[in-house]
């Protein structure tokens, strides 16, 4: 205690704007591919290249989400944004919940059982997330491709299952480990099973927790490139973000048009992250104070 509040005496109002404005800055450096892409999406294609660079477009359009939808008559001819949608809202969505419920069970099986081999087995889960997508890209298309799942949207739901499960479970074995055992115990005592105490007890507290968990696997299922653009081929289940390469030719590359994709990209991502927010912080915080 003593310790805490001599160094808090020692901290400096200088120190304090320091770190702030260094954050700021840093946050700043964040934002700005994100902010340039959205505002590409609404200007006009003549300011795209124009020197010097235009940040705020002098006219706002939406020509460029009209596009794509192929409603301009004078524009490219539009792209099938539609199906690349519910690709992607399938595959994502799909995978997400899988993962959650084979994570649910393997993490509240770590966190409550012991068996042999569980630390092993365990590790074995951990190193699996170290090894790159891009590297699996090459391995995966000669099996997929041997059994036939090159270009169907079953093939990459498997994939992003194996990619998620194993983060799933290490992320909701640390929430189970929070829960104190005894109140299953005591549960069970009153007369409920031991399904009936996870369901009524112990899953209501990590319920966060899955959020956070879920809203992780989903994110990276829909924003995920280098897996899907080797296993897809046509638009029966190319997802959005392989979507983008359609905007590229030989020596062109519609920059607005890719932008006004981006944004179409981005937006559920936000939708979804609005609507689990409270879960989500509170899944992110969940163990950090002990009371």
């Amino acid at each position: 205690m003593s310790a805490a509040k001599s160094a808090m005496t020692i901290e400096k109002p200088w120190q304090r704007w320091l770190l702030r404005i260094t954050l700021f800055i840093a946050m700043m450096i964040l934002v700005v591919p994100g902010a340039w892409v959205v505002l590409t999406a609404f200007r006009p294609n003549v300011e795209v290249m124009a020197r010097p660079p235009v940040w705020i477009p002098e006219v706002w359009t939406l020509d460029n989400f009209l596009g794509i939808f192929g409603l301009l008559p004078d524009r490219q001819q539009g792209l099938p944004v539609e199906r690349y949608f519910i690709n992607s809202l399938v595959i994502s969505l799909t995978s997400t919940v899988v993962a959650i419920l084979v994570g649910m069970m393997g993490g509240y099986a770590f966190a409550r059982y012991r068996f042999k081999g569980k630390g092993a087995l365990f590790l074995s889960f951990m190193l699996s997330r170290t090894v790159p997508g891009v590297a699996l890209s090459l391995p995966l298309f000669i099996l997929w491709s041997k059994v036939g799942l090159i270009d169907t949207k079953f093939g990459l739901i498997l994939v992003y299952m194996a990619i998620n499960i194993p983060f799933t479970i290490w992320l909701t074995d640390g929430f189970f480990r929070q829960i104190p055992a005894d109140l299953s115990e005591a549960a069970q005592i009153d007369g409920c099973t031991r399904w009936q105490a996870f369901w009524k007890v112990e899953f209501p507290l990590a319920r966060s927790g899955l959020a956070s968990a879920g809203i992780f696997a989903f994110l990276t299922a829909w924003n995920e490139f280098a897996l899907a653009s080797q296993l897809t081929r046509t638009t029966a289940s190319k997802t959005m973000p392989v979507g983008l390469m359609d905007f590229t030719a030989q020596f062109t590359v519609d920059w607005t048009g890719m932008s006004a994709m981006a944004v179409l990209i981005i937006i559920p991502a936000l939708i979804l992250t609005f609507i689990v927010q409270k879960h989500l912080i509170a899944g992110l915080t969940f163990g950090g104070v002990k009371g």
